[in-house]
């Protein structure tokens, strides 16, 4: 099993996976193909129903991930290497679309709407038309496009909104006007809403706002908790762990689907015994039992899809939960607010993960990898060896949410080993590694979520206040290795 969190066999692939090639082939123009029709738009719409953003008075600051839509035509998803990582939306044309549903535009007022885009266009342009109801509904915003140095060169465009805008929860799409012969002219990564009225957030599924008062008086209590020195002989790594084993599995997810009982694919949930479609905070908290040490100082929510090999479910023999710092100074770092939540990786990933990609299955022990499976997209391990898979979760916060709109768009990635911009507030770098126990077959293995790279996971952080302060200032901001049980 890995060492922790620092090793670089923990750090490499972190690192190459946002060492993104900015190179595309853009001559080819691909079959454009209209996706989610009949069942498949009925349930993506049940979840833009649940997973709504804030319904506010006033909208303040919602941010849409581009490719976070209910429905497309001819856009293709793919990775970024702009400020806040994740995804991007490309290969994006006249004629072009996407359907976001559930943006909340807040009441009557001004609303402003901004597009983060890039084009390595020289000679053709176009237009990014947000429109609500329909393809051919009311404008609500509308961009003019023209090259911005790169397919990865992002810039962000504004535009203000007329007062007489649609309010509530709306659909909106973002419709693609090329000039002619422009062909692919635009990436985008966001759309964002601010404006709208005037008035006070409400918070509602999605977009759930941090009591600040309770968060302060949470500061305020780990900035005056003592120090506990290291010892001279401490490994200069900064480090905790949960140590925890599989407890159950539910059709459920009270992150993607709360309230909602069998509405997900499996999932094998490890730490609190409770975890269910109805998980709240105040639940965990309830609910002590947990297959997670330290108990019950942690009493957190772990979810990952469940593993299946011909076709029987192969659950988790360990996971440790580090917590750590991937921060070239980590003493800024601070505890984690009740609540919190976030998701890693992308259920609706459906790609080839063949040898030497990035974040995927491994093989840990003696003999390692032996082979492939016949499909190439999982390793064979020796027998002495075991499957393996450890996932890297964001570890810069907004600071202002608990939750966000796809689960995402509250956090982010450090890529220059420090914390800021729209992220500014450093939270420990959670990292599951995860050991499965069997070796594997030629068959290979299947996820409840379809393809190897649809591996994912899900945090609903319960954590005793004092039990995670004192090992964030000892462990991580001290920069000290530290055992379960928080010490050196």
């Amino acid at each position: 099993m890995p060492e922790g969190i620092g090793t670089p066999r923990q750090i490499e692939p972190l690192r190459s996976r946002y060492a993104v090639t900015a190179i595309r082939h853009r001559g080819r123009r691909r079959a454009v193909n209209t996706l989610i029709s009949g069942a498949a738009a009925v349930a993506l719409a049940l979840v833009a129903a649940i997973v709504t953003p804030m319904a506010n008075a006033a909208t303040q600051d919602l941010t849409v991930q581009a490719e976070s839509f209910a429905a497309q035509s001819g856009a293709q998803v793919e990775p970024t290497v702009d400020t806040g990582g994740g995804q991007a939306v490309g290969y994006l044309s006249g004629g072009d679309w996407m359907r976001y549903d559930g943006v909340d535009l807040g009441t009557a007022g001004p609303l402003t709407v901004s597009a983060r885009v890039a084009s390595a266009v020289t000679g053709g342009s176009g237009t990014i038309e947000l429109r609500t109801g329909s393809l051919t509904g009311p404008i609500l915003a509308q961009f003019a496009v023209t090259g911005t140095g790169g397919w990865q060169s992002w810039v962000t465009q504004t535009a203000t909104a007329a007062t007489t805008h649609p309010t509530g929860a709306q659909t909106v799409f973002a419709v693609m006007r090329a000039t002619a012969g422009s062909g692919d002219f635009v990436n985008i990564n966001w759309f964002s809403f601010s404006g709208g009225g005037t008035g006070t957030p409400t918070p509602s599924p999605g977009w759930i706002t941090i009591d600040q008062a309770k968060w302060n008086a949470q500061l305020a209590a780990f900035r005056a908790m003592p120090m506990d020195p290291a010892p001279a002989n401490a490994v200069r790594v900064p480090e905790f762990n949960a140590l925890c084993t599989y407890s159950h599995s539910k059709p459920d997810d009270p992150i993607i689907f709360p309230g909602l009982p069998g509405a997900s694919h499996m999932h094998s949930f490890f730490g609190n015994h409770s975890t269910d479609a109805n998980t709240t905070t105040g639940t965990l908290f309830a609910n002590t039992g947990t297959s997670c040490a330290p108990a019950p100082a942690d009493l957190s929510a772990y979810w990952i899809p469940t593993v299946y090999e011909h076709g029987k479910a192969v659950e988790p023999k360990s996971v440790v939960v580090y917590y750590g710092s991937r921060l070239t100074d980590p003493t800024p770092t601070v505890p984690f607010p009740q609540g919190f939540r976030m998701i890693a990786g992308n259920a609706k990933l459906q790609t080839p993960t063949p040898a030497g990609s990035v974040n995927q299955f491994y093989c840990a022990g003696p003999g390692g990898e032996i082979g492939r499976s016949a499909d190439g997209n999982w390793p064979l391990c020796a027998p002495g060896a075991t499957l393996m898979f450890q996932l890297v979760f964001q570890d810069c916060w907004d600071g202002v949410h608990l939750d966000s709109l796809d689960h995402k768009s509250h956090v982010s990635y450090t890529y220059d080993g420090k914390c800021g911009g729209a992220f500014p507030v450093a939270i420990p770098s959670i990292s599951f590694v995860i050991a499965y126990p069997t070796s594997g077959s030629a068959d290979g293995f299947t996820l409840s979520s379809g393809m190897a790279s649809s591996m994912h996971g899900d945090v609903f952080i319960a954590w005793d206040n004092d039990a995670q302060g004192h090992r964030v200032k000892n462990c991580v901001v001290q920069k000290a290795k530290c055992n379960t049980a928080g010490q050196f």
